[in-house]
């Protein structure tokens, strides 16, 4: 059975920052890229970084790169998202995906499996 838990996430003052982690079992983690998205209330779920299986290729959402940071860690299963300099308009659940593929695609509707998501509380 193919699991994603993600945590981390939690209430934060702007300007702050919070690393989230995503740990995958359930299927071979090193054949699949991942990605992280995000859904603000009222909102779409929107792409915020994806990266290759290989670790190297990565992508941000819009206006993310700079702020948002992510990692992958092959020998544990777990792919991170650092979020620094974080602001109320950041404030959404945040979910991990993975896709069998070599690399990460913006689209939601490609990715294979999904976790429950972590809530991302920033206060103004």
């Amino acid at each position: 059975q193919v699991q994603l838990i993600e945590s981390g996430g939690g209430l934060v003052q702007a300007g702050g920052s919070l690393r989230l982690s995503c740990a995958v079992s359930g299927l071979t983690f090193s054949d699949y890229a991942v990605g992280w998205f995000r859904q603000a209330p009222g909102k779409e779920r929107e792409f915020v970084a994806g990266i290759a299986r290989n670790g190297i290729n990565i992508s941000y959402g819009e206006s993310l790169k700079g702020q948002f940071t992510i990692s992958r860690d092959n020998a544990k299963n777990t792919v991170y998202l650092q979020m620094n300099s974080l602001k109320p308009e950041d404030t959404a659940v945040y979910y991990c995906a993975t896709i069998y593929s070599t690399r990460w695609y913006e689209a939601k509707r490609s990715y294979d499996y999904w976790g429950q998501g972590t809530q991302v509380t920033v206060s103004s």
